[in-house]
């Protein structure tokens, strides 16, 4: 019996290591690895052979370990390029050294990337039993051939919970005091999360990457709601950006090692433009910066459970030793009430695709969303998972990488 290894990658959010405790609990309740290796740092830390051994752990850490934000087998944004053989040639010898047969990645887009990589080269140089699985996450929702993304529920939960009681924080003032709240959430490409505020039903402009930005018609939607009621609440992803593909964002972006912009400012550039304008007098920004993919004390029941058994569903399906450059997914059925089941897909067909919050889900002149949208949203963000508080917060494992 050989070993398998999970290691996590990307931006982290609160169930990734949901998935994790799945893989774990999966190999206990059905022996198929002698030892279940956590890789720390992704890619970056297997290459350096810095490991932990999560074949034994205990009930109580395995429920801690899903309540637990970020990731706790730390993260990487480590590039695996086609072209550098020496990683992949070296990765593959310590898998030997570890006699680890399985690797499951659990990552975003360019994760699944990494896993179709390593797959290809062990086809390409007719390497045996080595299997390489993706388990997705992603808070942006971006990824293709899947209904949603295990971590975007609970980030949409609370976007839409800080939603309401930032828009109940306005309203106390009388309507003598005219004021503008923007609310900034993450979405370089996708305005999934931005779109998930509209479910507190107190937005009244949404600013999304999907629909063009016209500065005279945001003005004018604003002095709108001024005029109306004197206050205004303004959601806006980071991603937003002109006709041109230009980025509403204050400031150049720049781009990380994946050649992803890195944004941040969108909130105050409108700010700027409605001050400059006197559209209004007042006006305030609150950027949700990594509060939204790290907020786990009011994570979505069905995102965790969701996360949870797509790790059990990856390590049934790793039991066949022909099951390989995969990702396991999660699509809805059809039918009146919420449910989902699991399925696989090659890692290449979702790796460097970007799925893009639907442009007939989006109201005109920046209005909100569809009904439609909205029925999409709803169940994703039910109920709440029993949390175990330790001194007042909530319990958390100690991160890995710091052992």
């Amino acid at each position: 019996m050989g070993n398998c290894i999970v290691a996590q990658s990307g931006g982290p959010t609160s169930v990734i290591n949901a998935t994790v405790a799945g893989i774990v609990k999966g190999n206990q309740l059905n022996p198929v690895y002698e030892h279940v290796y956590g890789g720390l740092n992704g890619i970056e830390g297997i290459l350096a052979e810095r490991f932990v051994d999560l074949t034994d752990m205990s009930d109580e850490e395995n429920h801690i370990l899903q309540q637990t934000p970020s990731s706790a087998l730390g993260s990487c944004r480590y590039k695996l390029k086609r072209d550098n053989v020496e990683d992949f040639e070296k990765l593959l010898e310590i898998m030997d050294k570890h006699d680890i047969e399985t690797l499951f990645y659990v990552g975003g887009n360019d994760s699944m990337d990494t896993v179709a990589a390593l797959s290809e080269y062990a086809a390409k140089n007719n390497i045996t039993g080595k299997q390489f699985i993706g388990c997705p996450k992603t808070v942006d929702n971006d990824l293709v051939h899947i209904d949603h993304c295990p971590g975007f529920a609970s980030a949409a939960k609370f976007i839409a919970t800080t939603a309401l009681q930032t828009w109940l924080d306005v309203m106390v003032y009388p309507a003598s005091r005219q004021e503008v709240f923007i609310l900034e959430t993450m979405g370089r490409d996708a305005g999934w999360l931005a779109a998930s505020a509209c479910l507190s039903e107190k937005v009244d402009i949404l600013i999304l990457p999907e629909d063009s930005f016209d500065k005279d018609k945001f003005l004018s939607r604003v002095r709108e709601c001024i005029e109306a009621k004197s206050k205004c609440y303004v959601v806006v992803s980071e991603g937003a950006r002109y006709a041109d593909g230009t980025y509403i964002s204050a400031g150049e972006s720049k781009n990380d090692l994946f050649g992803h912009a890195v944004l941040g400012g969108a909130g105050n550039a409108l700010k700027a433009m409605i001050l400059d304008s006197g559209a209004a007098s007042r006006c305030k920004v609150q950027d949700l910066a990594s509060a939204q993919r790290s907020h786990a004390s009011e994570q979505s029941l069905v995102d965790r459970m969701e996360s949870f058994r797509l790790g059990l569903s990856a390590h049934m399906h790793s039991a066949d030793k022909s099951f390989t450059g995969k990702m396991v997914a999660l699509r809805r059925r059809e039918g009146e009430q919420y449910d989902v089941e699991y399925f696989t897909i090659d890692a290449d067909q979702v790796a460097n695709y970007v799925k893009h919050f639907p442009t007939e889900w989006i109201l005109p002149d920046y209005k909100g969303i569809t009904q439609e949208a909205v029925d999409y949203l709803q169940p994703l963000i039910e109920g709440t998972p029993t949390i175990v508080y330790k001194n007042g917060l909530p319990a958390y494992v100690e991160p890995y990488y710091l052992n």
